[in-house]
């Protein structure tokens, strides 16, 4: 199987390619490994242009090898570059050693869980490790298909092109989008995941006005949703098999569904339950989170004082998320503060569907906006956004993980 060593330079703290030259490539060669190619990538998307030109530059009908050395954006122009390529036939599957130099690395620590007690290194070194392994074995990547279409337009007029991109970690509108949005701008002064909750801070006031559908994933053919109660996913109450699409209005505060992963960072649980599906080997699912103000007993009107106190709830999900995910068990008393007991509404709305539709409103500028693995896309005016979950088509196409 041809083996390629990518390692993007300036991701993270820009360490990767020390990490590369002390440890990974000789540790390659300790198990006699001979990479057909080592590379630095020299600017965005390169990763993806390294690999179509080896696999379109010969007959590599088998599947590939790939350490990559990088963070979770690297993976996502890696996907998405691929995805756009032109081929006469479908590209082999990819196997993927992945070695965490990126700020999160959400996707690395949802499979290796870290441990304050390992060594920094070692627990870089897992799946480079497990593909090195006599009986290394990966698993297959579900994706998210994300599709930001333009308003409907009658003929003879002509529509711009859908845009498309992939994630594999993941997706989100409200809060969260914006967070990414504004903390590009502090990545100079703080390349550290700090800047993420400095971002936060400068939007946590903010609600978002959009509609919403959510589609079943298939399986249970409903939309569920998690009861802490029941501490499972039930059938969402207005989801059933013959009508099983459920439609939701805004305000949102917080909007983010995830594919493969349970966090995103190495203690920030967001989808703590998320990789039931990938260990259960059942179709692709997303597991979204949102936060809908309305849902607070304690609502009476959008204002910006409302918008403040509730602020203050919605940085206790966030918080709770940092405690192994405990905010998917807290609760609205009857006065709208919050508890994790009684039977009252639960402040996160924890789905697990096949995808969502989210179409916002026209004079809410930051609703347009949607994070994809980092990369921050805009709904075009009176257009919509969908996310879909996919698994690959076989066992001979799409992306494998080495864990």
């Amino acid at each position: 199987m041809p083996v390629l060593v990518i390692y993007n330079p300036v991701s993270g703290d820009r360490s990767a390619k020390a990490l590369f030259d002390d440890h990974v490539l000789p540790l390659l060669a300790k198990h006699n490994v001979t990479p057909d190619k080592v590379v630095a990538t020299e600017s965005s998307g390169h990763v993806g242009n390294i690999v179509a030109d080896f696999l379109l530059s010969s007959d590599h009908a088998q599947p590939i090898s790939i350490v990559l050395g990088s963070g979770d954006g690297t993976l996502h122009e890696l996907i998405n570059v691929l995805n756009n390529t032109p081929s006469p036939k479908p590209f082999p599957r990819i196997h993927l050693a992945l070695v965490p130099c990126g700020t999160a690395n959400a996707l690395y620590a949802a499979l290796f869980p870290p441990s304050p007690q390992e060594d920094p290194v070692e627990y870089k070194l897992k799946s480079v490790k497990a593909f090195l392994s006599d009986d290394h074995d990966s698993v297959p990547l579900n994706l998210a298909v994300n599709v930001l279409s333009p308003p409907h337009v009658r003929p003879p007029a002509t529509a711009p092109p859908k845009q498309v991109s992939i994630s594999a970690v993941v997706t989100s509108t409200s809060l969260h989008a914006s967070i990414l949005h504004d903390s590009e701008a502090l990545r100079a002064s703080d390349p550290t995941i700090e800047r993420f909750k400095t971002a936060a801070y400068q939007n946590i006031t903010r609600w978002y006005y959009a509609s919403v559908k959510l589609f079943p994933r298939k399986g249970p053919e409903v939309v569920e949703v998690y009861d802490p109660a029941e501490r499972a996913f039930v059938p969402h109450e207005n989801s059933a098999e013959d009508e099983p699409i459920v439609d939701l209005i805004g305000p949102f505060s917080y909007f983010l569904s995830t594919v493969n992963v349970d966090r995103l960072e190495p203690a920030f649980r967001i989808t703590p339950r998320a990789k039931e599906t990938l260990e259960e080997s059942s179709p692709a699912a997303l597991d979204l989170i949102m936060i809908r103000p309305m849902r607070d007993p304690s609502y009476t009107m959008d204002s910006e004082e409302a918008r403040k106190a509730f602020a203050e709830k919605v940085g206790a999900v966030l918080g709770a998320a940092y405690q192994d995910g405990a905010h998917i068990n807290l609760r609205y008393a009857e006065d709208g503060s919050i508890t994790t007991e009684g039977d009252g509404p639960t402040v996160v709305e924890y789905i697990r569907c096949g995808g969502w539709e989210w179409e916002p409103d026209d004079i809410d500028e930051r609703a347009h906006l949607v994070c994809a693995d980092g990369d921050i896309l805009t709904i075009p005016t009176n257009g919509k956004a969908t996310c879909t979950a996919a698994t690959p088509m076989n066992d001979q196409t799409g992306f494998a993980l080495y864990t």
